[in-house]
This record gives structure tokens, C-alpha cells and sequence, in this order.
């Protein structure tokens, strides 16, 4: 009976092996594409925003699984954005050149960001790229690049800046709009970085579309010399004829931004692969690298990881950060694809890489249609099934006799999935190895033995923003040019030292901005930053106030404020507003179109108030300096929101003594 039972089981396994279908990884005949490596992108904006004011040691457990070399993501590429004062999808980031005549490279967290990164990772790929510029840019017009030489020297010397004040090496820089713009721009940068010493710098285009600089590149040698990368956004896995045909290298230079459960992880692991597979992309980078903003700004969580509540310490590590590691921890850039990489065929996809030095890195997805689906672009429609794969390693890898073994399994049934369990290594047979491919897996099969799973004690769980909350902005050097939690959604607001004003408030909060900036998003007419829990409906705000604009200014504090990113500019809530004019307006929304409450308030430039806004229930009251100025209006919408700042235009303005109280 034995016998028999053992006779079966061999009958099966041979007939298991006939079913397999082959596939050869050989160098016999050439190499692919030299691979460059797998990133994330903070900016585009304020991504990494709530990121900063985590307590250690939970900040840097965050970056650690970011950045560090074979713990977690060990990311290849970190690519960010060169802040242009306006809102670029979740909040503004402060410029290097709020003005013409003005220059400050310690603005922002960007560099902080790029530092520590470095610190973990010596041979990270810097890359940077402005999504938006300041008004002066543009001399009075929405678009930057009428004055080329202005924005080439404007984006040349953040590039500077990065050296030296923070000793860092930008490799690569991004040229992007929504709109089309002019190849002589690209041209005029390439020159202005081999005018200041940057020849080593290189330059993406357009770092949105394969179209049209694809084609200027075929018609125009100059052009093509000034460009190293083309760069695509959200490309689907697919390229097209011309791309190929300029012999550049093609990126994903933004893709994902998917929300990071099991199928945001699927999806990232299908692009990963078949980025290449399909589209010969040898870099694909994550908008975006963590989400640190407020999850109720647009695409909450679309990030590799979650660390969105700076407050409790709580941190999530997705399961994007062990997808990412299928690849990072077992290549390098400079490594090469195989030419023998494609699809398997019951669906799903699978790469190799070499160092050209014996090693070997073999990733395999098999994510069906369902549980792979990215934010963008539509995804048509395919099937997969389990399989049996064989694989037959020739040329120089028929020599290989054991393989290292990574796998991650979804579980969308159970929800037990597991990501990244490192298995028994695989006895190779005269170079034949063979898998069991169910649906929703990916394998990783190296030479490489310096894997690992990196794990840190579980954070402190998550909690709400704190109910009270007050911030004197009593900071005499501070480690960033923001307050703690303050999320600005239009214009810019930063520590001020007031050294006009012997009294209490030295040390304030200003908005500085007096221009509107250059954007392809829509920024509110007022400035906002908005701090707090998003589902509050009863709380009181006090905040003290400081108008410098002659006649037309005006400051706001607010509650409730229902919106914010690109949707800001039709933001609702409980608006309190004084100006400088001796008047007060109560209204129901940003743009102050629906008035609540108004009067005279004695109100003046130049001097410092007390204002006081309570709202509960249907009912909104507000104080002025400790005196009721206005109360009961009646509020029937928005039912909760964030606390809020702000100013009516694009204004200088200071706040202090900021505190709140809700229910």
C-alpha cells in the first residue's frame, strides 16, 4: 500500500512538472535595460507635512523603514518637490525665493527629508522637481515659463542651495506643467546648470507625458542632448513607439497614488514589474512616500506607509513597504534587466535583474485584475489563475545551484495575508526550478543573502488630535520654518521673530506671502492652514491677530472648514473675520460670499487683538478681546471640520497665542 501511495505521489508530481509551462532566464543573448532603481516622492504637495513633529524614536523608525537598507522599503530613489508657495494637492510648500531679492535654503522640511534619507542611505538617487513657482516668477502671469532665463536661474540655484547649505548632491531635475511648454527652456536650463558647475546634473522631461517631447526629441538633436530621462506620470504600464525610438531612458517618474490597503499593495506590486515588462520603464517612483498629511485632505493614505498622527506616535507600515522590498533589498541601480522577462502565461508577470557579476534577482507577481487596480489609469480587464511555472536559468546563471526565497501572499478572504516571509532556499536541478503560483503572490528569487524583515516595537496606538490644544509659537530656533500640525492649504505660513514689538508677541506665526503663486491648482484668493480632527463639530478657537496691510486686510479664524488640497477654494465652514478697516463679517465659507453676522469691530492695521469663536450645535458666537462681539449666528452646514487661520488676500499678517477646545 505504500508502495502504491508513493507511486501515486510521484505520478503527480510528474504530471504537475508536464503541466508547468517554461521559461528561460538567460544573458546568452544580451542584456535589457540598465535598471534605475525604485522610489517615493514627497511633495505635490506637502505630503510629508505631519511627517516632522513625530516624537523620536517614531520618526525615525518611520524613515528607517523607508530608507534603510535592507530593513524595509530600502528605497533607491527619493524624489521631491522644490516648494513653490502654492497648493500642489494636500497643502503648499514653502519656496526658496518667496521673492526676487530673497533667498533662504533652511524653509520647508524637504531638506531634512533628503538629509536623513542620505543618512541611511549614502548612495540614494536625489531627485527634484517644482510643481508650482512664485508670482514674481511669472512677472504678473499664471505661467513660468515666459521668462525662461528667470525660472532656469529660479530652479539652478535651489540646486546650489542643496550643496551648500546641506552638502547634498541633486542628480536629476524634473521640468513639469500640465500645460505644454517651450523646448527652449529645456535647452536654456541645460545650459544654466553647465554655467554653474552642474554638468553632472541631469534633466527629466517632461516628467508628465510621453507626448509630445517624444517626438521634439526625434526632430530636434539639441533638445535630445539637453535631455537624459523622459519621465511619465500614471503611464498604465505602457509607453509608445516614439519614447522607445529616442533611445532614452523612460521612467514612471510619478505613478501609484493608491490607497495603501491589500489592493493598493497589489497594485504596486503589478506596476512594479510590468512597468517594465510592458513599457521598458526602469524606474517607477511612489506618489507618494508616506502619507503624512490629514487623511481627509485628497488621496488619504496614498502613500507606501502611514504616519499621519505625529500627536500619538501611531504609525502603520502597509503593505506597499514589503512589496517595494521584493525588488529594493535584491537590486541596485546599475543592475540590468534581462531581455528575458515577460508574461506568465495564466496571467501575472515576472522580471530578472543582474549585477553582471554572477548575481541574480528574479521577482514574479501574479496579482489578478481586481485586487491590482491603481487610482489611475483605467485598467482593462485580464485573468489570472494559479499555475505551475518552470523556470530554466541559462548562460551564465545555468551554474547557479540555490536560490534565496521571498514570498508575500494577499489574503482578500481572510484578510491573513503575509508580506515578505523569507522561506526555505530553492535546490536548483541542472538550473531548473519550478513554483506553485497561486493568485495574489509575489516571489522574490535571489543569489542575494542580505534580505531582512525589518521590525521595530508596535508603535503607541493611534488616537484622535488632542481635544485641547494652544500653541505660543515661542520657539527661538526652530528645527522647521512651520508650527507643529498647521497644514497650510493657501499661502505660506512661518515662524516670524517680531523684533518691532518689545511687548508679548516676539515670537509669532506669519503669513508671508503678498503675491499669488504660479499653480496649476486652484488656491483660494485668501490664505488657510488648517490644523486639527477633521470630524470635530463643537469647539471654540481663540487666536491673537496682527493685520499689516493698510485698509483692505483682513485675518479670519475658523472652525468647521470642510475642505482643503485642490478643493479649497470652495471650502466651507464657520468663518470669523476682522479687517482692517474697523469692520467684522461672520460667513459660511472661505470666499465670504455667505454672511452670517457683520459689523463694527474698531479694528485697525498694526495692532494686536484677541479673537474668540465658539461654535456648537447650530449656533456660532465670537469674541473680541475678552467682549462679545457677535453671537447665535445660526449654522446649519458644514456639521464638523478642521480649526483654521487665515488671511483675505494674499497678505503679511501674524498670529499668536493660538488654542483650541473642543467636545
Amino acid at each position: 500500500a505504500r508502495t502504491s501511495a508513493l507511486l501515486v505521489s510521484v505520478l503527480l508530481l510528474a504530471l504537475d512538472l508536464c503541466s508547468a509551462q517554461n521559461y528561460v532566464l538567460s544573458d546568452d543573448g544580451g542584456l535589457g535595460r540598465v535598471f534605475d532603481g525604485i522610489g517615493g516622492l514627497s511633495g505635490g504637495g506637502a505630503t510629508s507635512r505631519l511627517l516632522v513633529s513625530y516624537a523620536e524614536p517614531y520618526r525615525s523608525q518611520v524613515l528607517d523603514f523607508l530608507f534603510k537598507p535592507n530593513f524595509g522599503a530600502s528605497l533607491h530613489i527619493l524624489k521631491v518637490e522644490i516648494g513653490g508657495d502654492a497648493q500642489t494637492t494636500d497643502g503648499t510648500e514653502p519656496s526658496h525665493m518667496h521673492y526676487e531679492n530673497d533667498e533662504n535654503y533652511y524653509r520647508g522640511y524637504e531638506w531634512w527629508l533628503m538629509k536623513e534619507a542620505k543618512k541611511r542611505n549614502p548612495n540614494i538617487t536625489l531627485i527634484g522637481l517644482p510643481w508650482a513657482f512664485p508670482g514674481w516668477v511669472g512677472h504678473g502671469k499664471n505661467w513660468p515659463y515666459d521668462y525662461p532665463d528667470v525660472t532656469a536661474t529660479y530652479v539652478v540655484n535651489w540646486i546650489l542651495g542643496a550643496k551648500q547649505y546641506h552638502d547634498l548632491d541633486i542628480q536629476y531635475v524634473g521640468i513639469w506643467n500640465e500645460r505644454s511648454f517651450d523646448n527652449k527652456y529645456i535647452k536654456l536650463l541645460r545650459y544654466t546648470l553647465d554655467k554653474s558647475g552642474l554638468e553632472r546634473v541631469k534633466i527629466i522631461a517632461s516628467d508628465n507625458l510621453w507626448e509630445p517631447i517624444a517626438f521634439s526629441l526625434l526632430l530636434d538633436p539639441e533638445l535630445s542632448t539637453a535631455v537624459d530621462v523622459i519621465g511619465a506620470h500614471y503611464p498604465g504600464t505602457t509607453t509608445i513607439t516614439e519614447a522607445l525610438k529616442t533611445q532614452k531612458k523612460l521612467w514612471s517618474s510619478e505613478d501609484y497614488s493608491t490607497f495603501n490597503n491589500e489592493v493598493g499593495g497589489g497594485c504596486w506590486a503589478r506596476i512594479l514589474n510590468q512597468n517594465y515588462v510592458n513599457g521598458q520603464m526602469t524606474a517607477t517612483i511612489s506618489w507618494n512616500l508616506v502619507a503624512s498629511y490629514y487623511e481627509d485632505l485628497p488621496f488619504g493614505r496614498d502613500g507606501l506607509m502611514t504616519a499621519e498622527e505625529p500627536w500619538s506616535g501611531n504609525y502603520v507600515v502597509e503593505s506597499p513597504i514589503w512589496i517595494t522590498a521584493h525588488t529594493t533589498q535584491f537590486t541596485q541601480p546599475g543592475w540590468t534587466y534581462l531581455q528575458t522577462v515577460g508574461h506568465l502565461a495564466q496571467g501575472g508577470s515576472y522580471i530578472a535583474l543582474t549585477d553582471g557579476k554572477g548575481n541574480l534577482t528574479v521577482v514574479i507577481e501574479t496579482m489578478t485584475h481586481n485586487h491590482s487596480v491603481c487610482i489611475r489609469p483605467p485598467l482593462p480587464p485580464f485573468n489570472v489563475t494559479s499555475q505551475n511555472a518552470t523556470f530554466q536559468l541559462k548562460g551564465s546563471f545555468a551554474s547557479i545551484k540555490e536560490l534565496q526565497v521571498w514570498r508575500s501572499q494577499f489574503d482578500f478572504k481572510t484578510s491573513k495575508a503575509s508580506f515578505f516571509e523569507k522561506l526555505k532556499p530553492l535546490k536548483l536541478v541542472d538550473g531548473l526550478f519550478t513554483l506553485n503560483l497561486a493568485e495574489d503572490e509575489v516571489y522574490t528569487l535571489t543569489t542575494i543573502s542580505t534580505g531582512s524583515k525589518g521590525s521595530y516595537p508596535d508603535p503607541p496606538p493611534s488616537a484622535p488630535f488632542p481635544k485641547v490644544y494652544k500653541d505660543d509659537f515661542d520657539v527661538r530656533n526652530p528645527p522647521f520654518s512651520e508650527a507643529p500640525y498647521f497644514a497650510d492649504q493657501t499661502g505660506v505660513f512661518e515662524y516670524y521673530i517680531n523684533l518691532t514689538d518689545p511687548g508679548p508677541h516676539v515670537f509669532t506665526l506669519r503669513q508671508v506671502l503678498t503675491e499669488r503663486p504660479i499653480t496649476w491648482a486652484t488656491d483660494a484668493d485668501q490664505t488657510i492652514s488648517v490644523i486639527g480632527d477633521y470630524y470635530w463639530q463643537n469647539l471654540t478657537v481663540t487666536c491673537d491677530v496682527f493685520m499689516e496691510k493698510m485698509n483692505a486686510g483682513g485675518v479670519f479664524i475658523a472652525a468647521r472648514v470642510d475642505k482643503g488640497g485642490q478643493s479649497i477654494r470652495s471650502a466651507k465652514g464657520v468663518f470669523f473675520w476682522v479687517f482692517a478697516d474697523g469692520t467684522y463679517k461672520v460667513t459660511n465659507d472661505l470666499v465670504g460670499e455667505t454672511v452670517l453676522a457683520e459689523g463694527q469691530s474698531g479694528t485697525e492695521v498694526y495692532g494686536w487683538y484677541t479673537l474668540s469663536l465658539t461654535v456648537k450645535g447650530q449656533y456660532a458666537s465670537g469674541s473680541l478681546n475678552g467682549y462679545p462681539l457677535w453671537k447665535n449666528a445660526v449654522v446649519l452646514t458644514p456639521k464638523a471640520g478642521w480649526a483654521a487661520i487665515g488671511t483675505r488676500s494674499f497678505e503679511l499678517a501674524q498670529f499668536d497665542n493660538f488654542a483650541l477646545v473642543a467636545e
